[in-house]
């Protein structure tokens, strides 16, 4: 008796972690809001809804897309969502502008976006200083696709008004505007890139999916696609955010150790853009440039913050707290839960 008593008690303690963690998250239900979920730039988020890693760590997660980063960032500042999957210059931006956002956990060790000309309408182009007086297709004005046009810009001698910035989006509309010559140049992600170059539709100009090439366009580690949201959530929610944490660092590492028949399994069909052999291309080509780990590079907040300043005079001369843009102490406890995915 005693010892089916002791027995007993033993699995409904085991039970009992679970329970606890489930009943401790301050807030379950959470709404996460993203610019072109279908991007190899997002694919961890999109492996966390997909294998259920949201669920496993008692979230009940919600993701809704808009057509770029800043429009995301706008459904957070607007209370619509709590969280952003977007690009991490944005939490600089926003201290910049009194609204504090703090990124908990990486997605991205590059930017991966590309830009790149239309050989239709840009059969002599030979260096960024022709694209004066051009169309340049982002995903939305404002994201970090644009950020990145900018900052080559301004390496050339133009300003951001020297062009003319187009919102396209990160789907097959961006693709359509390149072919049909509505643009003149392109600032996109894969697949699209993938898709525009198999086509003979793109020649690149510059590619951050190499972590190198990255690394020389901006000066340092530029981190990219990340988890944020204002601070003030993180300081009412930390178990939720530690769940969210937890959820994308295990993405994170089953990316790092799949095959490109594993991704095609697990993603939505809608996300191949009607080519199957397209989207195994760009995954490989995006690969290296994930996250292995959810941690922030050291340096990141600083490259980030100089590649904003050099095309905002404005936020050049601000005095920021870089060091409140990030923290990597949620994902260094996802990490010591998950220590292989």
């Amino acid at each position: 008796m005693q010892r089916r008593h002791f027995v007993a008690s033993g699995i409904a303690a085991a039970a009992l972690p679970k329970l606890v963690f489930a009943q401790a998250l301050e807030k379950p239900k959470v709404t996460i809001a993203v610019g072109g979920k279908n991007l190899f730039y997002y694919l961890p988020l999109t492996i966390a809804e997909q294998l259920g890693y949201f669920k496993a760590e008692g979230l009940d997660a919600t993701i809704v897309d808009f057509a770029g980063g800043s429009r995301a960032l706008q459904a957070v500042v607007g209370g619509s969502a709590d969280v952003v999957s977007g690009a991490f210059e944005h939490t600089v931006n926003m201290q910049f502008k009194g609204q504090p956002m703090r990124a908990f956990v990486l997605q991205g060790a590059a930017p991966q976006i590309v830009l790149g000309v239309n050989p239709k309408t840009m059969a002599n182009f030979k260096t960024v200083a022709d694209l004066k007086g051009k169309k340049i297709g982002v995903t939305a004005p404002g994201s970090s696709t644009n950020v990145l046009v900018n900052f080559v810009l301004a390496k050339a001698g133009l300003k951001p008004s020297d062009v003319s910035i187009v919102g396209v989006g990160a789907s097959n509309g961006a693709v359509a505007a390149m072919r049909a010559g509505q643009i003149d140049a392109i600032s996109n992600l894969d697949p699209v890139i993938t898709l525009l170059q198999r086509s003979g539709d793109l020649k690149i100009v510059s590619d951050t999916r190499i972590v190198s090439e990255a690394e020389k366009v901006f000066g340092g580690p530029m981190p990219a696609g990340c988890l944020y949201c204002p601070q003030p959530f993180i300081d009412k929610n930390p178990n939720t955010v530690q769940a969210l944490a937890n959820a994308m660092v295990r993405a994170n590492k089953w990316i790092q150790a799949a095959g490109p028949g594993d991704i095609i399994k697990v993603v939505p069909e809608s996300y191949l853009l009607g080519d199957r052999a397209v989207y195994i291309d760009g995954f490989l080509a995006a690969q290296k440039a994930l996250s292995p780990d959810g941690s922030f590079p050291a340096k990141g907040a600083d490259t980030a913050f100089k590649a904003l300043a050099s095309v905002d005079a404005e936020i050049a001369k601000a005095k920021l707290d870089l060091n409140a843009v990030y923290t990597n102490s949620f994902v260094q406890k996802a990490n010591a839960k998950y220590p292989k995915g």
